[in-house]
């Protein structure tokens, strides 16, 4: 009688039979994106994300009336303003890349040193920078709100059992809802989910050489990263390198050169890269990070077929997301822009 040996192996934690397909090593180390970011602490409604859309494009929520989330996270180009750092107040410029809001609610955390944990504590941060949205206080924001007349019936909707709906903390929870539904799965969902057509072969190729590189070892989940931090620089120093990255928010020197691994869903489309903006193209990006991050001088071809790969992972930006609502008309007591 002969007995049949089955060889496994092991994928990040999975076990499978030996040789397996490309679907399944995918499968192993990726994950579909959801229809959207449920949290338990700001459950999603309707009527938080229609406020938080309002929200969001509210630009007097800025000291001089001129900027909103929106300026600097573009609903109509992917989450991106397409700047190496975006301008803010007075044309001031900070020292890091705004990164898409689109999925960002699956990511482990929010700004590139992850100092705000969720969407609805990163919305709170913007508004009151000096550079960005310059507004003195949050009783000052909660003020220009509270003189809109349209928005007070909104508020109501969305918070109900607030005898006071129109606070901070409530002005961010609808954002963060809003943000929490900005998902966009692309045909890279669709191979997950078993349609091995969803990819041409060249993207199929680009998916191999994605998994042999080591790419998956931050760049991984339903993001595609997004899910740890990683130092800049991991096995060779990157030249010239003065942003400390986490350790300007934790002041651990653990942390110093750590930030958020980006999540790769629409890279194609969210350039210029790497948290200061430096790298203007995807592959420029891909060599960057084979060398200085994996210790590897990637080939030409190796480059473009990563490239070819990672486009696959652009989805649809559907005309719901980016509609841009009326402004509210405003109350004889809102302030005027403030340009100092």
């Amino acid at each position: 009688m002969r007995t049949t040996m089955l060889a496994l192996v092991t994928i990040s934690g999975v076990t499978m039979a030996a040789d397996p397909t490309l679907l399944e090593k995918a499968k192993a180390v990726f994950k579909p994106l959801p229809a959207q970011f449920d949290s338990k602490d700001n459950p999603i409604t309707r009527e938080k994300v229609e406020l938080g859309r309002q929200l969001y494009f509210e630009k007097r929520m800025s000291k001089n009336q001129d900027k909103a989330c929106n300026s600097c996270h573009l609903l109509s180009n992917f989450g991106v303003d397409g700047e190496p750092t975006s301008e803010g107040h007075k044309k001031q410029r900070g020292g890091r890349n705004s990164p898409t809001v689109f999925n960002a609610g699956g990511h482990v955390a929010q700004f590139w040193d992850g100092r705000a944990g969720t969407l609805e504590d990163q919305a709170k941060g913007p508004v009151l920078n000096p550079i960005e949205m310059a507004m003195p206080d949050a009783a000052t924001v909660e003020k220009v709100i509270a003189s809109i007349p349209g928005y007070a019936p909104m508020f109501k909707k969305a918070f109900p059992a607030d005898p006071k709906p129109i606070t901070y903390d409530n002005i961010a929870k609808a954002i963060g809802a809003f943000e929490r539904t900005l998902v966009t799965p692309s045909r890279f969902d669709k191979f997950l989910g078993g349609d091995e057509k969803a990819l041409t072969d060249a993207e199929k190729k680009g998916l191999e050489t994605y998994l042999a590189t080591g790419c998956t070892a931050c760049h991984m989940g339903e993001g595609v990263g997004g899910a740890m931090y990683q130092k800049l620089g991991l096995v060779k120093p990157v030249p010239g390198l003065k942003d400390q990255g986490r350790f300007e928010a934790t002041k651990k020197d653990a942390d110093k050169f750590f930030f958020k691994v980006p999540g790769l869903r629409n890279i194609e489309k969210t350039g210029p890269y790497l948290h200061d903006g430096s790298k203007k193209s995807l592959e420029e990006t891909i060599a960057f990070m084979g060398e200085y991050q994996l210790g590897k001088q990637l080939k030409k071809e190796e480059v473009d077929s990563i490239a070819t790969f990672l486009k696959s992972l652009t989805g649809e930006v559907t005309k719901a997301m980016m509609v841009e609502p009326k402004v509210l008309p405003a109350g004889k007591d809102t302030p005027k822009p403030d340009p100092s």
